[in-house]
């Protein structure tokens, strides 16, 4: 199961299983020094969570302030361990059961989260491979905790 969204007018998927909570845009704090895409952090059930804005990260422009634009919480399998972030996204529509081939690889990947592309009666659907969205993710958090 994939969970669709809009980053401008391109369609994107995640994997459901990796899908924690989809909650409404927060009051975010800004991270020093960290890079554009990293939108800030908020406090989540006691716990800091970094937000990667994810239209600034695929698209070069910021995720609009609109009533539809969502943070949706994902584990990301760091190096050494599981983190808890969140990923800026405009309108999510839907959930969608793809069928074994329905998604392929690319034959030119230039961004590498950009993981699989399928196509439905809409058009395209490009797959985000949450693990590969931000490499020096456990970096910065650890340089902002000490």
């Amino acid at each position: 199961m994939l969970l669709l969204f809009y980053l401008g007018e391109d369609r994107y998927a995640l994997d459901t299983e990796r899908v924690l909570e989809v909650i409404p845009r927060v009051r975010l704090t800004g991270i020093p020094n960290a890079p554009p895409h990293v939108a800030g952090i908020f406090n989540y059930r006691g716990s800091p969570v970094p937000v990667l804005d994810l239209c600034l990260l695929i698209r070069g422009e910021a995720c609009p302030l609109r009533l539809g634009t969502r943070i949706v919480l994902v584990d990301y399998p760091d190096r050494s361990a599981t983190t808890r972030i969140g990923l800026m996204v405009e309108r999510i529509t839907t959930t969608v059961r793809v069928e074994g081939t329905g998604f392929v690889l690319p034959s030119v990947v230039e961004a590498p989260y950009l993981d699989r592309i399928g196509m439905d009666a809409e058009g395209l659907i490009q797959h985000i491979a949450v693990e590969r969205l931000m490499p020096d993710l456990g970096t910065l958090l650890l340089t902002e905790g000490s």
